[in-house]
């Protein structure tokens, strides 16, 4: 069997072919390995730390390579696949990937860890835009809501189905697993790709033409940004190391911007942010992976070091929002293709910001029962937070224009999750020493209140008001720092609440996106 050559335009055909939803889906395959390997080590940094002999303030940068391999590769990935054709890039991607995985399984050391987790972190980073924009390169528009479903499940499903799957392989195997579980479906996914999806129109002599120097500017503006962010919270925002990294974000930023204005053929299409929709798309996006990735990360934190639940444990409480966004999924998909996009996303974002304000209430005795709802409502407003806000950036781009449209929109989604990620840690490791102190005096000061919030025992108070001794309140420390971290999430809780229910300011500047069932190819005005 040969692969399949060119085939019409999908916007001109009734219904996409089998072919075609079985090439996506191997794309989506793709894309899922390569979200998943983002929080699929997280509960699992403890036993690689083991195994390699890591020090315990370095570990983290097995998460952190991979992030900023794959930011640096989201934005150019518009620029492969006009240079290489959408087909190509997945399959080179999509190799790289599996051979980098195997590579970080038989890592005999930490370097030769964080060097392959480089690469198959620039690999992932290729294979999430690339199926956003074959939503609207291989669907005919009447089905491109239901692909963008399918996509969309799969791209939210993988970073919280993460801690779980991590947990269970660290648990039950061994840590080289969390590696190797990519290469079966890997060898899969290459394979029904090759065979289905269609050979496209493509320039091999862009990559002579590359603006070097732009990318060079490029990828030290995000590894500089994404470093300064990790060590914010840590060294503190007004280190000398984290000023100069901030300072060279900002030389880099600015002579990435300027060449790729004055560029014919720029490593990434920042003209196409002068579209209001898509620039407001873009910006939705970002505050949805702030959202969205940092809710990810509070729950492990506080499950972890409030509660302290292990790995697995974690993963299955997570496990809420996940059956939550399956069953919203169809119901999004029913929608999407009916209701104005800019109606669906405003109330998608309002539930969001619902769902992340009622985590704000947290107390040390929180658990499942408390975070069922917070959780249900969070996972059935992701679909929506994600799936119109994909039309409003997209469906009025011209079929070229799609590729660097997809990167564009996805780096702000990652970008926002880095920033939220560092903004939540700041906050916590911040605002917990000042709660704790609060709480300390409220206590010493007899407060009932502030008593059975902490968990001490009510008949250590004495009379109310009378205060408690030196040795009481040393016996309740512990306690007490426990319930000021549990403030610190809450707060975090709150800012992430707030500004999501900020963006609704932007949603009704947009300009309304026909439903799928009655669009039309449109170009970008």
């Amino acid at each position: 069997m040969s692969a399949p050559n060119e085939d019409a335009s999908p916007h001109t055909q009734a219904a996409a072919s089998m072919s075609t939803w079985f090439g996506f889906i191997a794309m989506c395959l793709g894309m899922f390995m390569a979200i998943l390997d983002i929080q699929i080590v997280v509960t699992s940094l403890p036993a690689i730390r083991n195994a390699l002999a890591i020090n315990a303030e370095s570990m983290s940068w097995i998460q952190t390579t991979y992030l900023i391999a794959e930011i640096i590769a989201i934005p150019i990935t518009g620029f492969l696949t006009r240079a290489l054709s959408m087909r190509r890039l997945f399959i080179i991607a999509l190799s790289v990937f599996v051979l980098a995985s195997i590579a970080c399984a038989l890592a005999p050391g930490f370097n030769s860890l964080l060097v392959a987790r480089a690469v198959q972190g620039f690999a992932g980073g290729c294979l999430i835009p690339l199926v956003f924009s074959a939503v609207f390169l291989m669907f005919p528009v009447r089905t491109q809501g239901a692909a963008t479903t399918v996509a969309g499940v799969l791209a939210v499903l993988a970073p919280t189905l993460g801690p779980t799957i991590g947990g269970y392989i660290t648990q039950t195997y061994s840590w080289p697993w969390l590696f190797l579980i990519n290469v079966v479906p890997g060898l899969v996914s290459l394979a029904v790709a090759y065979f289905t999806l269609s050979v496209t129109s493509k320039d091999p002599q862009l990559l002579r033409r590359l603006d070097w120097l732009s990318l060079i500017s490029l990828a030290l503006a995000l590894a500089a940004l994404e470093i300064a962010l990790k060590e914010g919270p840590v060294r503190g925002w007004g280190s000398a190391i984290v000023l100069s990294l901030s300072a060279l974000f900002v030389a880099c930023a600015w002579g990435f911007i300027r060449r790729t204005l004055g560029n014919d053929e720029p490593v990434a299409q920042l003209r196409l942010l002068r579209d209001r929709n898509f620039a407001i798309a873009c910006a939705l996006s970002f505050v949805f992976g702030v959202g969205l990735f940092s809710s990810v990360y509070l729950m492990p934190v506080f499950l972890g070091l409030v509660r302290h639940h292990g790995p697995l444990a974690i993963g299955l409480i997570m496990l809420v929002t996940g059956v939550a966004q399956l069953v919203s999924a169809p119901i999004a998909a029913h929608l999407e293709s009916r209701v104005d996009a800019r109606v669906l996303t405003a109330g998608g974002f309002l539930l969001f910001a619902i769902g992340l304000g009622l985590s704000s209430f947290q107390t040390p005795d929180t658990d499942f029962d408390e975070m069922f709802w917070p959780q249900v409502i969070r996972g059935v407003a992701i679909m929506f937070c994600l799936i119109p806000p994909t039309r409003l950036a997209l469906g009025l781009l011209a079929a070229h224009q799609v590729p660097d449209g997809s990167a564009l929109f996805n780096l702000m989604r990652n970008l926002g999750g880095a920033i939220g990620i560092s903004a939540v840690d700041t906050i916590i490791w911040q605002r917990s020493p000042l709660h704790a102190e609060q709480l300390g005096q409220q206590i010493l000061a007899g407060n009932e209140q502030a008593a059975q919030f902490v968990g001490i025992p009510i008949q250590l108070l004495g009379n109310v008001g009378a205060g408690v001794s030196a040795e009481q309140m040393t016996f309740a420390m512990p306690m007490i720092e426990n319930a000021a971290l549990v403030l610190a999430i809450n707060d975090a809780w709150l800012m992430l609440a707030v500004l999501t229910a900020s963006a609704l300011c932007l949603i009704g500047a947009a300009r309304k996106v026909a439903a799928p069932k009655a669009a039309t190819t449109q170009r970008l005005e």
